[in-house]
């Protein structure tokens, strides 16, 4: 069970962006990278591809590591460790290591 998902709500721990928190966009698992809206900027340049979209430097958000991510808990607000636990049903949900609430 992948502990990081797509829309979580995380915190990033370390590089140039540490300390901000931002909505997972979108996880690579054969990676171990996750793109994250507005982290990790960087810049491209690109030529002109047609009237439409014209050439210049853009920016982008560029995938960031896994480990460099903490999911924020939604219950106790701060950037936690994920757990994985059985419910009742036999469906596998994350659970908060830190209030023990159910992240899913």
């Amino acid at each position: 069970m992948r502990k990081i998902k797509k829309d979580d709500q995380v915190m990033v721990i370390k590089g140039k962006d540490k300390g901000r928190s931002a909505q997972v966009r979108e996880v690579r698992p054969q990676q171990g990278r996750a793109i994250v809206s507005g982290v990790n900027m960087i810049k491209r340049h690109q030529k002109q591809q047609s009237m439409e979209q014209p050439g210049g430097i853009i920016e982008k958000e560029a995938p960031i590591h896994l480990s460099n991510l903490k999911v924020v808990c939604k219950s106790c607000g701060q950037a936690v460790r994920v757990g994985v636990r059985m419910r009742q049903d036999g469906v596998k949900v994350r659970v908060c290591k830190n209030c023990g609430e159910d992240i899913d």
